[in-house]
């Protein structure tokens, strides 16, 4: 019998999320980030700055991007780390990965563009100083397995950061409820053309793990010292843990 897995509410063969989540992204890559600032209020642009803050790296280290899509975090990150340093971004979709390239080359940054599947990156053991995934973990088919990687490719005392939208204040949760459901297909069917897009990322959050629930599996993965930080009520959790 096939295994399956969760594609927001409904349950599919695990072969046939990642082609699923891959139409989401062709679909929306052109108009990603302009949905982004409407649906956050530009809210997303101060929380990827405080998870690279949060980073806690300098001139010189190395920084892998993982599911960066767009490229906002590589940016942010290579001017962190200077010219000596390294950044390199991935992402599984090609039209997200290829318009993350663009943006940072029109930006005046040379940064590697690397097309791979977070459960598998092609990368040596501990060659990264950080390793972050901004609102890409809760699209994998097998998170633990990408958590797992990802401390992989990581040095000791590097850190691992996971951006993702997470459990939000409970007596805020029927206003966010009506925003999601209501709200954002609307939005996403306005701006994207795109409505059920939008509607699989309401319900992919809700599906995703909540801030315990991460803390414990990245815990479970090897990380170390896991804590977390609540933005915006819980909208959004950043996760932050060692590799020792």
């Amino acid at each position: 019998m096939p295994k399956t897995t969760d594609f927001g509410y409904r349950t599919v063969p695990e072969e046939e999320k990642q082609r699923r989540v891959a139409g989401v992204f062709d679909s929306v890559a052109a108009r990603y980030d302009l949905m982004n600032d409407l649906m956050s209020f530009g809210l997303h642009r101060l929380w990827k700055r405080f998870a690279v803050a949060q980073s806690l790296v300098g001139p010189g280290a190395r920084v892998l991007d993982v599911a960066g899509g767009t490229g906002d975090l590589a940016r942010l990150y290579a001017q962190r780390v200077g010219a000596q340093g390294e950044v390199v971004l991935t992402d599984i979709n090609g039209a997200m990965l290829e318009l993350g390239r663009d943006r940072l080359l029109d930006a005046g940054l040379v940064i590697p563009a690397v097309r791979c599947d977070a459960e598998r990156l092609p990368f040596g053991p501990e060659r990264f100083d950080c390793v972050s995934v901004a609102f890409g973990l809760r699209n994998m088919t097998h998170k633990e397995a990408a958590l797992v990687e990802m401390r992989r490719v990581l040095k000791p005392g590097g850190r691992l950061l996971v951006l993702e939208f997470s459990r939000v204040w409970q007596p805020l949760k029927p206003l966010y409820d009506a925003y999601s459901f209501g709200v954002l297909p609307r939005l996403g069917k306005a701006v994207t053309e795109d409505a059920e897009a939008y509607r699989y990322l309401a319900e992919s959050i809700r599906r995703h793990p909540d801030q315990e629930s991460l803390k414990q599996m990245m815990e479970r993965a090897g990380l170390e010292r896991v804590e977390y930080f609540n933005l915006a009520a819980g909208v959004v959790a950043l996760h932050r843990g060692y590799k020792y």
